[in-house]
């Protein structure tokens, strides 16, 4: 049978639901219904059983939701139950913002290198992990099994060092150089670009703002 497709805007919720399910868990609630899961997440119960039922339910009619059974398969769903090693490029402020955050670990990303080409940085340690040089970052990515880079570089030098990457076994770039990337289908780019997302909701306020004139 061949495989549904399914919308972004569907993939785009499932992180969401993989977290306010991780806070049910952890306040020691064992079920829900779709219609107590809307009201915390301001979603309609009509639409989270459409977006769930793209994988097969998971819900029981009369019962809801078991809260640990639905947590652990979107989670599988969004390939958490496995540890995914990542590297980033480029220790300045947002690099070490990034490699400074422990919650990557919890949900199974693993950061195992960071590197730079600031001759200064080589050897400063951030959590326990040597920041090195752009030298030795092919070498690194073979010998640890690295899937994902972060990429937090100028964006004149973004789509070089993106296409060196490609060129390894690199799986996936998480890319918040502001600039779009262009890469073989093989490598799959998530675009965070800080400044447009800063750009709407700037919008969002002028609207606002706008509505509740006098």
């Amino acid at each position: 049978m061949e495989e549904r497709e399914i919308s972004q805007a569907v993939i785009g919720r499932l992180p969401r639901y993989y977290r306010y399910l991780g806070e049910l868990l952890s306040n020691g609630v064992e079920r829900i219904s779709s219609s107590d899961l809307s009201k915390r997440m301001h979603v309609t119960a009509s639409q989270i059983r459409q977006d769930l039922n793209n994988f097969g339910g998971f819900g029981q009619q009369g019962y809801g939701y078991n809260v640990k059974y639905l947590h652990t398969e979107i989670g599988k769903i969004l390939g958490l139950n496995v540890n995914r090693n990542f590297v980033i490029i480029g220790a300045g402020n947002l690099g070490q913002a990034l490699a400074n955050y422990a919650g990557f670990e919890r949900s199974g990303f693993i950061l195992k290198g960071i590197f730079d080409v600031n001759p200064r940085l080589e050897g400063v340690s951030i959590r326990g992990i040597p920041i090195r040089m752009m030298d030795d970052l092919k070498a690194f990515i073979m010998e640890n099994n690295i899937e994902i880079a972060v990429l937090t570089i100028p964006k004149t030098k973004a789509a070089e060092v993106a296409q060196m990457l490609a060129d390894t076994n690199i799986k996936g770039i998480w890319n918040f150089a502001p600039t779009d990337l262009h890469l073989p289908k093989e490598v799959v780019v998530e675009n965070v670009h800080l400044a447009e997302s800063l750009m709407r909701l700037s919008y969002k306020v002028e609207r606002y703002n706008e509505e509740h004139m006098e």
